[in-house]
C-alpha cells in the first residue's frame, strides 16, 4: 500500500493513491469493528495522546475508540485544565509532550495552522483533528468512505456542500479531496457565507438551493458554525431554513438514489428538516459516524507503520 506521509495534517498534501490506500485500509476496519471481538494489536506497545483545545465530543469519543481498538495506551489531556490555560506557549507544550515519549498526538486546536506547528516540534506522528478554519482531514475522509460504499466510486460524481462555507474546515478538506478524486463540486449558500475567492476552488457556486441541487448524487449539509461567526451573516434562522434548509420539496430536485449527509452535531429545522435526516433510504448521517472510527484506524495504523520505519532507519544509523 502507498502513504508516505509522517503526519496527517491535512488533505492538500495527498496523492489520490494515499487517499485510497486510507479509504481501502478502512473497508476492513469496518468489517472488524462488525465483529463481536473489535480488538487488534497492531498499535500495542503505542502511546495516543488526545489533546483537543476546542471541544468535540463525538471526534474525540472517535479518535480515543479507535486508538484502544487497536490496542494504542490512550490519554486523554484536560486542556480546559492545563498550564495552556495559565499561559504556557504553544512551543513549551511541545517540549512538555516531547518528554512523555508519546508515538502519535491527536489535535484539535481552533487556530489555524497551530497543528502544523506542533507537528515540527514533536517527535511522534501527529493527527489534525480540526484547526480553525483550515482542515478538518480525518472528516473528509470519512465523508469519501461513505460516499464510496454508498454509491460504489468515488469520481464523476455530483456533489453539493450546502451551507456555512466560509466557516467550514469540513468544507475546505471535503472541496480539496473530492477534487482531488475527479468529481463535479457544487457549493451552496447565501453569498455572507462564502469565503472569499471561491471561484479560484475549481468548484460551482450557487446561492439558490434548487439550481445547485439539480441532478446531485450527494448532498451534503453544513452546520452553521456561530461560533465563528462575528456580525451577523443570516438574517434569521428560520429565514435561513426557509431558503437554504434542506426539506423533501428542495431535495426532489436532486436524484432520486441521491444520499444526504452532515458532519454533525446537526442543527434540526435550521440546516435540515429532522425527516430528512432520519430517512433511512435517502439519509447515511449515522453510517458517517461509523465510517469515522475506521477511517481513524486506517489513519492512525499507516502513520504508526511509517514511524516505526523512521525509528528503525534512525536506530541503524546510530549502530553504523
Amino acid at each position: 500500500m502507498t502513504f508516505r506521509a509522517k503526519h496527517l495534517l491535512g488533505i492538500e498534501p495527498l496523492h489520490p493513491e494515499e487517499i485510497r490506500t486510507v479509504l481501502d485500509l478502512s473497508d476492513k476496519y469496518v468489517e472488524l469493528n462488525r465483529r463481536t471481538v473489535k480488538q487488534s494489536d497492531v498499535l500495542a506497545g503505542m502511546t495516543q495522546i488526545n489533546m483537543f483545545f476546542e471541544n468535540s465530543t463525538r471526534t474525540q469519543a472517535s479518535f480515543e475508540l479507535a486508538g484502544k481498538r487497536l490496542g494504542a495506551d490512550v490519554m486523554n489531556m484536560a486542556v480546559s485544565q492545563s498550564s495552556v490555560k495559565k499561559g504556557e506557549t504553544l512551543i513549551d507544550t511541545a517540549l512538555t509532550l516531547n518528554a512523555m515519549h508519546p508515538d502519535l498526538l491527536v489535535v484539535r486546536h481552533q487556530n489555524s495552522g497551530a497543528v502544523d506547528q506542533l507537528a515540527q516540534k514533536v517527535n511522534c506522528a501527529v493527527l489534525n483533528a480540526g484547526d480553525g478554519r483550515h482542515e478538518h482531514p480525518t472528516q473528509a475522509l470519512l465523508d469519501a468512505l461513505t460516499i464510496r460504499r454508498a454509491k460504489g466510486r468515488l469520481h464523476r460524481l455530483t456533489i453539493a456542500i450546502c451551507g456555512d462555507i466560509a466557516h467550514s474546515r469540513v468544507a475546505r478538506s471535503n472541496i480539496i479531496l473530492l477534487g482531488k478524486m475527479e468529481n463535479r463540486v457544487r457549493l451552496i449558500g447565501p453569498p455572507t457565507l462564502m469565503p472569499t475567492g471561491v471561484q479560484e476552488f475549481g468548484v460551482e457556486v450557487y446561492d439558490d438551493m434548487k439550481a445547485g441541487l439539480a441532478d446531485a448524487d450527494v448532498v451534503m449539509m453544513l452546520r452553521l458554525q456561530k461560533e465563528r461567526m462575528d456580525g451577523a451573516f443570516i438574517p434569521s434562522e428560520r429565514e435561513y431554513f426557509h431558503r437554504y434548509g434542506l426539506d423533501a420539496e428542495k431535495l426532489s430536485h436532486a436524484k432520486e438514489d441521491a444520499i444526504v449527509m452532515h458532519p454533525g452535531p446537526m442543527n434540526r429545522g435550521v440546516e435540515i428538516d429532522g425527516t430528512i435526516a432520519d430517512d433511512i433510504n435517502r439519509s447515511v448521517i449515522q453510517e458517517q459516524v461509523e465510517m469515522g472510527v475506521a477511517v481513524r484506524m486506517a489513519a492512525m495504523d499507516l502513520l504508526a507503520r511509517n514511524l516505526r520505519a523512521e525509528r528503525g532507519r534512525q536506530a541503524v544509523g546510530e549502530w553504523a
